[in-house]
């Protein structure tokens, strides 16, 4: 029995979709029917039904899907066993969101990895509901996820669905982020309706779970003018801000070492649900690799240096 239909049952069951599931695993619509047919005809039983809302589990299906999924978590930690009983390969994913402290935590793991050996190092910046699923799936090892916490019991809740396990990492507010020529910029604390006159900055692929992405945006848009410019990566933001003097945007306390780089400033400012968290997930009975305990001593060794630095 192929154990690679294993993994396109189980992409048309997340997505409810032949089409799709074709799409997301980068074959043909037709290549991906003839294998769940194979796969059904070697099993004895239909894995799906089609109806007009979709392609559906049966009840056997179901179940099926279910021993699938454990056997390709087994069938990978087979593989990172046999991984880690080479000491010369050097192996790490995680997928995160996009928190400079975090990249600088990244950074630091990275230059400390021995080049002259084997490495495959895997990294992914998006957003909070794509990292669970990136994890669930077993595309990354670990995932770091970013909330506010008025959402919290939404992610938690979610976070259990997926049969993952998390570990609280940092809670803090986020800081007005602005250039050093801002004409806020000489204010120790900010008050929130001044930032009114400016254009913020943000990241728009923004997700909770349960809850439709538009009626976030539009909660958010609610508080403040449109004055806005959406970003779907990081690399660009600092220059934009340090560039464009009227901008800002919301960020977790950053490493001093980019704001001086950027020449740009965190400043406090006093808002409504001004408080998130950063969480580790991983798969429920994972265990930690010495390539993971690298990392994640890096990311509280940052951690830890930047809220020195904010609270000093």
């Amino acid at each position: 029995m192929n154990t690679l239909f294993f993994k396109y049952a189980i992409e048309i069951e997340r997505t409810r979709s032949i089409t799709r599931a074709a799409e997301n695993l980068y074959m043909a619509q037709p290549n991906l029917s003839k294998a769940i047919k194979e796969l059904e005809d070697t099993i004895g039983f239909s894995i799906f039904e089609r109806n007009s809302r979709g392609v559906f589990p049966t009840n056997k299906g179901l179940a099926f899907l279910e021993y699938a999924q454990r056997i390709l978590e087994h069938l990978e930690l087979i593989s990172k066993l046999a991984n880690a009983e080479n000491s010369e390969y050097q192996n790490f994913s995680i997928s995160i969101p996009r928190g400079s402290y975090i990249s600088t935590g990244f950074l630091k793991f990275l230059t400390n990895l021995d080049f002259e050996k084997e490495l495959n190092i895997n990294i992914q910046e998006t957003n909070s509901l794509q990292t669970i699923t990136n994890v669930m799936e077993n595309k990354f090892n670990l995932g770091i996820i970013r909330y506010q916490m008025v959402y919290e019991n939404y992610f938690l809740d979610y976070i259990a669905d997926k049969k993952l396990s998390y570990e609280q990492i940092w809670e803090f507010e986020y800081l007005a982020l602005m250039s050093k020529k801002h004409f806020l910029a000489g204010i120790d604390k900010v008050e929130y309706n001044k930032l009114k006159h400016c254009v913020e900055i943000v990241h728009g692929d923004t997700c909770v779970p349960y809850l439709n992405v538009a009626d976030i945006k539009q909660k958010n848009l609610d508080d403040m003018p449109q004055k806005r410019i959406y970003l779907y990566e990081r690399c660009n933001q600092f220059d934009i801000l340090n560039s464009i003097s009227t901008t800002y945007m919301w960020a977790s306390p950053i490493p001093e070492s980019l704001l001086k780089r950027y020449e740009l400033v965190q400043r406090k400012c006093v808002y409504p649900n001004n408080k998130y968290k950063d969480l580790l997930i991983y798969p429920k009975g994972y265990c930690f690799s010495a390539m993971d305990k690298k990392f994640i001593d890096k990311l509280y060794e940052t951690k830890n240096e930047v809220s020195l630095k904010q609270y000093s």
